[in-house]
């Protein structure tokens, strides 16, 4: 242990005296407080922190993962190519303690500069409504939907496999199937649009949705929502009736347990996604919730809708407070320091058989491949048939099963929209694997398994030949 913590103290020391990480560090420095006094959003305070923390957090994140390719890969290379190994692998350090220490170096770096700037920017985030000078509605708005970490529960999905299929055998029949189109990406089509009839309300009818273990922790829960209309109105504004609380007086007409919340005739635009406030205290004690809509008719005493009101897939969700923002700040940080861990591993790997060039291009393919893994892996889809088999069975395969897909697990999807990062979903990035069927990415698995290979090419490596 001794050997690799001498190895690790003197890679910082290394490190420290590169120039990029100089001008890394002070570019930090700068940009971060210039973006807390510049950031402006919608103009509210609200508006304000979400794009400071949006921004500063990605040009961290961004700004240490190219320090972290760079330093992993020089302290390496440079050691091999001016032969100062040869002053070291003779000492009693074996390869493998040379290259833990080299890796605990790296991550010590990254620890503590993540430490620093994530301080500077939780700082500037939380005295941000006093240097801005913000109102007390903009402050109430910033401490409900921002300085919060909110857990949201989404609409389960209904069964509908057997119309789907039914639909499908009666397309088959009648000789309509698309041409050029598998039957998966059939069903995959029927299956969304039997999926969005389950979410549509003709003038009149309401839709009723109920959750399950829902346990707030503040005195308000919020339902978010988008609407879809067609024809669309002439102002693109729709009418629904809102109402939330004990699914049994819903569904059956029973006396709830608490009083429900109703909010008649709010009027919001289409295609946009809105927020209504409700009190947690409808919630039962059984922690069942029911959302109902109304998609109400015009009257002549009242405003309504003309057309049915389509709820997207991702059109309904009901939001609460499960922790606070100092916390889901924390895992956050977490979650960047296991991308960096990655990326110093995989540095550190590459830089045991290739040179310092062709190490730094080689991570930074696959850093931003990683980075834009969800882009790369929808545009497969549009490949031709052949081209697009060839591609699903070779690269798409290394970008969803060996490469981490960063995009899927990206910091400021969390904070920004105040929501929650559980310990659980941390882990979901880190450690399951995808195969579990929990969208899991094994960030720190991926790590683990780049270290070992570098492990063991750099123990087979000739460093240096003898002549005689």
């Amino acid at each position: 242990m001794h050997s690799i913590w001498a190895v690790a103290t003197n890679t910082i020391r290394q490190a420290l005296r590169m120039k990029v990480a100089v001008v890394f560090t002070l570019l930090l420095f700068v940009l971060i407080p210039a973006l807390g006094f510049s950031a402006t959003g919608d103009e509210t305070l609200k508006g304000r922190l979400q794009t400071f923390v949006s921004y500063s957090l990605s040009l961290t994140s961004l700004m240490l993962c190219l320090l972290t390719i760079i330093v992993s890969i020089y302290t390496m290379t440079s050691d091999i190519e001016q032969r100062q190994i040869f002053t070291v692998i003779t000492k009693p350090i074996r390869r493998y303690q040379f290259l833990l220490g080299k890796l605990l170096g790296v991550i010590l770096l990254d620890v503590m500069l993540l430490g620093l700037f994530s301080a500077v920017i939780y700082t500037i985030t939380i005295y941000m409504p006093r240097f801005t000078k913000a109102t007390e509605a903009e402050i109430v708005e910033a401490n409900k939907q921002f300085f919060t970490a909110r857990a949201a529960l989404t609409v389960p999905e209904v069964d509908v496999s057997r119309k789907v299929q039914e639909r499908y055998d009666d397309l088959k029949r009648r000789n309509e199937l698309p041409p050029d189109t598998t039957k998966e990406e059939i069903i995959s089509e029927l299956t969304k649009l039997a999926q969005l009839q389950e979410r549509v309300a003709d003038v009149g009818d309401r839709l009723v949705w109920e959750f399950e273990n829902v346990k707030p922790l503040a005195e308000t829960m919020f339902i978010r929502f988008k609407y879809d209309i067609f024809p669309n109105p002439p102002d693109s504004q729709v009418y629904g009736d809102w109402s939330a609380g004990d699914p049994q007086y819903f569904k059956y007409g029973e006396p709830p347990e608490t009083e429900p919340y109703r909010d008649f005739s709010h009027k919001h635009a289409a295609r946009t996604f809105h927020e209504i406030e409700f009190p947690s205290a409808v919630v039962p004690e059984s922690g069942k919730l029911a959302i109902r809509f109304i998609n109400p008719p015009p009257s002549p005493w009242k405003p309504g809708n003309r057309a049915p009101v389509i709820f997207p897939l991702d059109g309904l969700e009901v939001l609460y407070k499960a922790d606070s923002f100092g916390g889901n700040f924390i895992r956050v940080v977490f979650l960047i320091l296991f991308r960096l861990i990655f990326l110093a591993c995989l540095g550190l790997m590459a830089a045991t058989f290739l040179s310092f060039p062709v190490a730094v291009l080689f991570c930074l393919v696959l850093f931003f491949t990683a980075s834009f893994s969800g882009f790369l892996i929808e545009s497969f889809g549009y490949l031709g048939e052949s081209v697009g088999t060839i591609y699903s069975y070779t690269i798409k395969w290394i970008i969803e099963q060996i490469l981490p897909q960063f995009d899927a697990f990206n910091p400021t999807k969390f904070l920004v929209p105040a929501r929650l990062l559980s310990w659980s979903e941390l882990a979901k990035a880190t450690v399951v694997p995808p195969w579990w069927n929990l969208d899991g990415d094994m960030i720190f698995v991926k790590a683990m398994l780049l270290l070992v290979l570098g492990l063991l090419i750099f123990t087979f490596r000739e460093i240096a030949r003898i002549t005689v």
